[in-house]
């Protein structure tokens, strides 16, 4: 994998493994998640003292995109990013690319929001943005294999069988994993399934308008 060929997947990937590393080596993980990552309680209120060294919130969704909770969630988070992504990347452009990842990453943070507005607990990694680059890859490579159903095209039924699939897997993904104390079941499956079905289906609306505005000129 040439770093000409894609730019953004080898940034991104190699940023992310850096900074994430470095944050759990040093043993500030739980400062990094508090004072860069995504609470959605903190779009409502200010929850820090004036002068505290926080990451503006309007800003936390792409933040905490470098903050992971173990070496294990950064190194799958990171191999799905790069079979998916050089892939996608090659057909959609390098900064369209870009545009795809953070809107994957606000897509997922506003789930969450919506969801949950007064939530403590932070969203933290990449798996929206990277949902929604596994999203558009999908429906970029993926060939239909459904007909039409009524007045919806084999696409349309295609991109619902998607969504629907992407869905069950998250949701079932979240009910596997433990719900941290003083968290609500409802309020960990927002963050550990509503986030990333919220950034695939990001990926999934932005796939072909970022595709054609790539192929434009062609």
């Amino acid at each position: 994998m040439k770093f000409r060929d894609f730019p953004a997947t080898i940034l991104i990937s190699a940023i992310t493994a850096l900074v994430g590393a470095v944050i759990l080596i040093t043993g500030n993980l739980q400062e990094a998640a508090v004072l860069g990552g995504f609470i959605p309680a903190r779009a409502g209120a200010e929850l820090f003292t004036p002068g505290t060294p926080a990451v503006p919130a309007i800003l936390t969704p792409l933040t905490t995109l470098f903050i992971h909770v173990s070496a294990l969630q950064i190194f799958f988070n990171v191999l799905i990013l790069v079979i998916t992504g050089q892939k996608t990347e090659q057909v959609i452009g390098w900064p369209q690319f870009l545009l795809l990842y953070v809107i994957g990453a606000f897509a997922s943070a506003g789930v969450y929001y919506l969801l949950t507005p007064d939530a403590l607990w932070p969203l933290l990694g990449m798996n929206g943005a990277v949902s929604a680059v596994l999203g558009a890859y999908a429906l970029l490579y993926g060939q239909p294999r459904t007909a039409a159903v009524g007045p919806f095209s084999a696409r349309t039924v295609h991109v619902a069988w998607l969504a629907a699939a992407w869905a069950v897997i998250s949701i079932l993904t979240g009910l596997l994993q433990p719900t941290p104390q003083g968290v609500s079941l409802f309020e960990s499956l927002a963050w550990s399934a509503a986030a990333p079905i919220g950034g695939f289906l990001a990926g999934l609306a932005a796939a072909r308008p970022l595709f054609m505005w790539h192929w434009r000129k062609a």
